[in-house]
């Protein structure tokens, strides 16, 4: 009969022992857990935005060439797909500038080419155009910006748009001014630059 009063004995100081200890523990924890703080910041969600190039005139978006910072989604879910804009990097920067210069050259030598030619028009001052005559000083048909563009060529060697050239209605000879838009930097009532010539006397 010994043997189980101390089995029993034993155990039931282990279960009591263990019970305290497990006591102490949660108390502890308990402790521990009304000393700690924490700290809750809100921030707003940051929006992702891209700097992009328009590639043509987009409405109530911006012109050709122009950069402009888009939402990230606009950007994906519209511009890019349309082949309207382009991300901006430091290659197309590059590339833009270069273009840009190019632009410039061509510009500048458009409008020497420009000055030049109103040059040669003042120093040959009229263009004769024949005409078969009719009665009085009237002429048959009339004289128009093919007739002027043709004589140019032919005494000049210089190839003119028809589409710059300006000059009143011709049915009769006598003299006449035509105006030849050559540039629009280039005014036609400049006296240093005048790029109206006259034609001369039309004959019959």
């Amino acid at each position: 009969m010994a043997s189980p009063a101390i089995s029993l004995s034993w155990s039931s100081s282990s279960w009591l022992n263990n019970r305290a200890l497990s006591r102490n523990t949660n108390e502890g924890i308990k402790i521990s857990d009304k000393s700690s703080a924490f700290v809750i910041l809100a921030q707003k969600k940051a929006k992702k935005t891209r700097k992009i190039i328009l590639i043509e005139d987009v409405t109530d978006v911006g012109k050709k060439g122009q950069l402009l910072d888009v939402k990230a989604g606009f950007y994906r879910n519209f511009l890019h797909p349309t082949g309207k804009a382009r991300i901006v990097t430091p290659v197309l920067l590059k590339e833009m500038k270069i273009e840009e210069e190019r632009i410039e050259a061509e510009k500048k030598r458009v409008k020497e080419e420009a000055l030049q030619l109103a040059r040669i028009f003042e120093t040959v001052g009229a263009f004769k155009v024949k005409r078969k005559g009719g009665k009085g000083k009237q002429i048959f048909g009339s004289v128009t910006a093919q007739d002027l563009v043709d004589i140019i060529k032919a005494q000049l060697q210089r190839d003119i748009d028809k589409r710059i050239v300006s000059l009143p209605e011709i049915r009769e000879t006598g003299e006449y001014i035509a105006e030849l838009k050559l540039h629009p930097e280039i005014s036609a009532q400049d006296e240093n630059h005048e790029s109206s010539n006259r034609i001369g006397q039309v004959q019959a």
